[in-house]
């Protein structure tokens, strides 16, 4: 199972950027969802969202940012609105495959930068 980002880039301060991310091969997943490294912090949770739909999202993106998966193309999106300088760093994606046999699969990671 592979996973390619797409999507990241720069926007000033209050745009917006999409973004995606895809699995391939023959997979059932559970979860799918995105985190954030800045040099130097710790990971963040951006947003997760469970196969049923269900989602959770980071305390400093809540408002902002909006997270959906397309399970027929095992794909996630992140759409980021009003987007922040403080938003800027590398954001991966990752799906953690349903039981029996769990098991989290991360992407390559996309940068995003929001400077004016």
């Amino acid at each position: 199972v592979q996973l390619q980002a797409y999507g990241g880039g720069l926007v000033k301060p209050g745009g917006s950027l999409r973004l995606s991310c895809a699995a391939s091969g023959s997979i059932s997943i559970n979860f799918m969802g995105w985190y954030r490294q800045a040099p130097g912090l710790e990971r963040e949770l951006v947003a997760v969202i469970a196969a049923g739909g269900s989602t959770n999202y980071g305390d400093s993106v809540k408002g902002r940012f909006t997270i959906s998966r397309d399970n027929a193309k095992n794909t996630v999106y992140l759409q980021m609105n009003n987007l922040k300088p403080e938003d800027t760093t590398v954001y991966y994606c990752y799906i953690r495959r349903a039981p029996p046999t769990p098991r989290t699969y991360w992407g390559q990671g996309t940068q995003v930068t929001v400077s004016s």
